[in-house]
């Protein structure tokens, strides 16, 4: 029996481990059954077995019915050739029994856990509950002490108030009762005073007593009559005062108020300003910050700077010439005239240039399979030369591209034989020397980096600005004052700022302790030297220019607000040309729209056409080709209001 129930508990804890499979269905009439019953029930199945004399087994034990006799239900008859074993049968019996029950006591197991734990998810989420009305009750506890105490002090400041109004009360009607008893004390002592002045007086008792008496009480009447209206005056303009006074009051206040509103006004300026000024401060310690981290950053990784003295001895005519070049020049500048000075003495020790060939992406002026001779003309003939080609082209009506032109231009001054020798040559010159104006512009052009428009709008530019000095100068002597020479750079720059009006007249000669009556050669701001090089003062006009072109691109793709890689529509970029320049003409954005998508102006489609959505370009790409040609500002970006 031991055995047994040792064997049904390892069993039924073994159960109550393995989780209940989804597809088992409880029985709910089992299920609601007392559990106190179930145990009764079970201990009655256990007293109805009962052990025989002698176990079978070392596990198992003969069990009698309730009868006291072996259960034979089930049994096979009873004869010689069998043999009954009641031991063996009726543990077999109990086991099944024990089989049958053992789902069912894991089912009760596993429902009695669920219970538990619901129970105890119920009691937590109950004290939580507890605990946070209990947090609101004391919230609402201290409210409510707070507005009794508040409504405790309004109470007693109430009391306090009516004390002082039946005070105030009291003192008023005592006030009214001494003014009346006072007012009827004069009275009655004037009335004694008129009687004792009659009385006295001898000639008045000779006429009628009852005329006297009747003028005595009109008299009387008239006197309290007035009596009262001067009370009254005083009780109702006892606080008046007078009309000069309060003018001169009046005045007064005016003058204080206009003051007030004064410094109130400078006030805001200085506040306004100090806030200005903090902001420049803070925008100023950044800056100085992260200049100082520029500084940190590059004072660890840059390189110490050369020592350009040493270039004196190695340069082309000592160190005279070598302080001519680098005059006013930064290091990378400097490293330019360098790569000059190095790339000039490569090109005069070559005899011969190799042909590139007749690929597609040769320019036509090169085509050439071969060597070609090198001319090897010096810096101040390929100016010459070059500056001669610009004469030319400028002449022509301008039918033929701008290669071809330099190519045709070279076979009518050289020859067929020595064009191709001469393209070579100059193509070569004008590719090293990037310092020079005439040189850089011209390679720009011929290579299609810019537009032949740059370089003729700039010529113009320049000349306009000389016509305006000379129409200035009203004695032809070319003299300018630089009161004179500001005005002319307005009036011919109306667009450009004041900081650049300042560079122009910095590059022109002024200086901060010049006057405006100091005396200007202008027309020494356009001359050039042998080799082409302008003046700083045209030199600065040209730098304007072309930040201002970067500028101008710049809002133009901060007006899409796209990134380079997008696609940007026609429509779109009509639009935001017109945006950032309302002054733009239709002529000029029809210009500019087909320049960037490379379409004839012919061909355009007209504004709102349908045909425009499908042109789309690379947003990068359209910046690039508007670079090429000669972009500006027509007018400021907001049209100043009508007059």
């Amino acid at each position: 029996m031991a055995c047994q129930q040792s064997r049904y508990h390892s069993f039924s804890s073994a159960s109550r481990l393995q989780p209940r499979p989804s597809g088992v269905t409880i029985d709910e009439s089992f299920l609601t059954e007392d559990k106190s019953t179930q145990n009764r029930k079970l201990l009655q199945k256990r007293r109805t077995l009962e052990l025989p004399a002698a176990p079978l087994s070392h596990c198992q034990a003969p069990v009698l019915g309730g009868t006291g006799k072996l259960p034979t239900q089930g049994a096979p008859p009873a004869g010689p050739g069998h043999r009954f074993h009641p031991g063996t049968k009726a543990a077999a019996h109990q086991r099944e029994k024990i089989r049958a029950l053992e789902p069912l006591k894991a089912k009760l197991v596993t429902v009695n856990e669920d219970c538990n734990e619901r129970i105890l998810a119920m009691k937590a989420e109950e004290k939580h509950e507890i605990s946070l009305l209990k947090k609101e009750k004391m919230n609402l506890l201290k409210i409510i002490d707070k507005k009794n105490e508040e409504k405790i002090s309004l109470q007693s400041e109430v009391t306090k108030l009516r004390k002082n109004l039946a005070e105030e009360y009291l003192h008023y009607l005592s006030e009214r009762d001494a003014r009346k008893i006072l007012i009827a004390d004069l009275n009655e002592l004037r009335y004694q005073r008129e009687d004792i002045s009659l009385a006295q007086s001898p000639g008045i008792w000779g006429e009628d007593p009852v005329k006297l008496t009747l003028a005595l009480k009109m008299t009387r009447q008239d006197l309290t009559r007035t009596q009262m209206e001067l009370n009254t005056m005083k009780a109702n303009f006892g606080d008046v005062v007078p009309r000069r006074d309060f003018e001169m009051q009046e005045k007064t206040n005016k003058d204080l108020q206009e003051q007030l509103d004064t410094l109130r006004a400078s006030y805001e300026e200085v506040r306004k300003e100090h806030e200005i000024l903090m902001q420049l401060h803070m925008s100023t310690l950044k800056e100085r910050d992260q200049f100082f981290s520029e500084l940190q950053e590059i004072q660890r990784t840059s390189t110490p700077r050369p020592d350009w003295t040493k270039c004196k001895d190695v340069v082309a005519g000592g160190p005279e010439r070598w302080q001519m070049l680098a005059e006013g020049k930064n290091s990378d500048q400097l490293v330019d005239v360098l790569l000059e000075e190095i790339g000039s003495g490569l090109l005069r020790e070559k005899d011969f240039f190799p042909g590139l060939g007749y690929g597609e992406a040769i320019p036509a002026f090169l085509r050439f399979d071969g060597l070609v001779e090198n001319k090897k003309p010096s810096k101040k003939d390929v100016v010459n030369l070059l500056k001669d080609a610009w004469k030319e082209r400028l002449a022509e009506e301008q039918k033929e591209t701008f290669p071809d032109f330099f190519f045709n231009f070279l076979e009518h001054r050289f020859g067929p034989s020595d064009a191709m020798a001469w393209a070579y040559t100059i193509f070569e010159n004008i590719k090293i020397f990037h310092s020079n104006e005439v040189m850089s512009q011209f390679y720009a052009v011929l290579m299609g980096k810019w537009s032949e428009n740059v370089y003729v709008t700039q010529k113009e530019t320049v000349a306009q600005l000389l016509k305006e000095m000379t129409n200035a100068d009203s004695q032809n002597e070319g003299l300018l004052t630089m009161e004179q020479f500001n005005t002319v750079l307005k009036s011919t720059f109306p667009l450009k700022t004041e900081e650049q009006i300042q560079e122009l007249m910095e590059a022109g000669g002024w200086h901060p302790s010049s006057s405006n009556a100091d005396l200007l050669n202008y027309r020494s701001l356009f001359m050039e030297d042998e080799e082409g090089q302008s003046e700083p003062f045209v030199q600065k006009l040209w730098e304007q220019y072309m930040d201002e072109k970067d500028e101008y691109l710049q809002q133009l793709k901060q007006e899409l607000g796209m990134e380079l890689h997008e696609e940007v529509t026609l429509p779109k970029l009509r639009g935001a040309l017109m945006t950032i320049d309302p002054s733009l003409d239709k002529q000029t954005v029809n210009t500019y729209v087909s320049q960037a998508f490379q379409l004839p102006e012919s061909e355009m489609p007209e504004e709102g056409d349908e045909k425009e959505e499908g042109m789309v370009e690379i947003l990068q790409t359209a910046l690039e080709r508007l670079q090429v040609i000669d972009i500006r500002r027509v007018g400021p970006r907001e049209p100043e209001p009508a007059s």
